[in-house]
């Protein structure tokens, strides 16, 4: 049984979880962002490219630019951005969506054999 004072530090401790600032991804319309983040808290947002019509097309443009990086020498293999409030996270084995940082996420556009970037299932599996 835990003491008065053991209690109350746990649900202190509990209530300031609950209270942590989980990071949004930005509502603007049309706008697709590139994120920078150092501890996965906090993120800076650099406009990639504006008047994007669809989630698809800001995915492209962030393959675009992580392909960009990896050839001028660059390690990092994962980009993460966001669009109209849903955090992409793009990487070798696809791009994925999240509407939360914390939360799950899915595929959205998936690598075919030869590397392009198709919708899951569209391909013919052999």
């Amino acid at each position: 049984m835990l003491k008065p004072v053991a209690a109350l530090a746990a649900v202190a401790a509990l209530g300031l979880t609950a209270c942590e600032k989980v990071p949004e991804p930005p509502y603007d319309k049309g706008v697709c962002f590139h994120a920078v983040t150092k501890d996965g808290k906090t993120f800076k947002y650099n406009v990639v490219k504006t008047n994007v019509p669809q989630i698809e097309y800001c995915a492209a443009e962030l393959e675009k630019m992580r392909v960009a990086f990896l050839r001028m020498g660059g390690s990092n293999r994962e980009l993460i951005g966001a669009y109209q409030g849903s955090f992409l996270i793009v990487n070798p084995r696809g791009i994925f969506r999240r509407a939360k940082w914390n939360g799950g996420q899915f595929l959205m556009l998936e690598r075919t054999g030869d590397g392009r970037l198709a919708q899951p299932g569209a391909m013919p599996s052999n």
